[in-house]
């Protein structure tokens, strides 16, 4: 079992960055493809950004590539995503996920895919 615990969401402005964190305080990660899905009201959660074990196979999903930047310590046990020009459109509740490495590429970081999450860090873009 693998807890998760996001933090770092908020209100900002468009425009704005913040930096969402996802820490697993009682095992480690670095064994783990993580990932970011974000769930608009009204709408499906998806994909936004996934790290293979060791960050050197990143993803991202079409709306946010060249904004947003998914990085981790696995050391610290921690996973992170820096947003940057933050839109209106980025509002949702961001929820960090993992899954075994016994999968490799894009692919494999769907919302089925995906066996612990965390409880989820809103974010509000006002326009």
């Amino acid at each position: 079992q693998v807890q998760l615990a996001e933090s770092g969401g908020g209100l900002v402005q468009a425009g704005a960055s913040l930096r969402l964190s996802c820490a697993a305080p009682e095992r480690t990660i670095s064994t783990y493809g993580m990932a970011w899905f974000r769930q608009a009201p009204g709408k499906e959660r998806e994909f936004v950004s996934a790290s293979n074990w060791n960050g050197g196979a990143t993803y991202y999903a079409d709306s946010v590539k060249g904004r947003f930047t998914i990085s981790r310590d696995n050391v610290a046990n921690t996973l992170y995503l820096q947003m940057n020009s933050l839109k209106p459109e980025d509002t949702a509740v961001y929820y960090c996920a993992a899954r075994p490495p016994d999968c490799s590429g894009p692919g494999c970081y769907t919302v089925g895919g995906m066996d612990y999450w965390g409880k989820g860090t809103l974010v509000t873009v006002s326009s």
